[in-house]
């Protein structure tokens, strides 16, 4: 199964994709892991990126969507993955459908971890980050409607909502039900 994991910050898409991707024997693909990784590595990619941040600037679409597409080539994506915090915008959006199309296969499903603002303040402030202010939390909840939510619109044949406030088991088993309703 072929899955891109869309919500805001601190919807628990971190925490789902790992039991999710267990569940269904596929990887769980997070953007912030590959960027670790490409740069622990010192990969081409990884020194392409760290110009970019050293500069303070943002990394371009161009080096993530080649980031994602040489992940998606190993052997363990194959059969399916979990893509978490990619794409982020329409653009990227139609690079992994290039990237898709190349190997012949097609996504299967867009989960929408679907929390309201104030509980996701609530969240976040009480994972106790130096980052976690109530102020920047709700900025990147901003940049999150601007930039990543209008995929929502872009994947509006693939999108399955999931009601993500709850237990991490209640809202894995939402998960379960939204991707094979007839399974549960």
């Amino acid at each position: 199964m072929r899955v891109v994991l869309v919500g805001p910050p601190g919807a628990g898409k971190g925490t789902q994709a790992e039991k999710l991707a267990a569940r269904l024997d596929v990887p769980h693909i997070s953007t912030g892991d590959l960027f670790r990784a490409n740069l622990r590595d010192e990969t081409e990619l990884g020194q392409e990126a760290k110009r970019y941040m050293d500069a303070g600037d943002l990394v371009p679409d161009e080096v993530t969507v080649a980031m994602v597409k040489d992940r998606l080539g190993d052997s363990d994506a194959q059969k399916g993955f979990l893509l978490d915090g990619f794409p982020r915008n329409a653009s990227q959006a139609e690079s992994l459908a290039a990237i898709l199309d190349e190997k012949g296969t097609k996504l299967d499903a867009v989960l929408y971890f679907e929390v309201d603002d104030e509980v996701l303040v609530e969240r976040l402030l009480a994972r106790g980050r130096s980052d976690d202010n109530e102020e920047t939390i709700r900025n990147r909840q901003r940049v999150y409607r601007q930039e990543t939510a209008p995929l929502l619109e872009h994947y509006a044949d693939l999108v399955r909502t999931v009601d993500a406030v709850g237990s991490v088991d209640d809202v894995a088993q939402r998960i379960d039900f939204a991707l094979n309703p007839s399974s549960v």
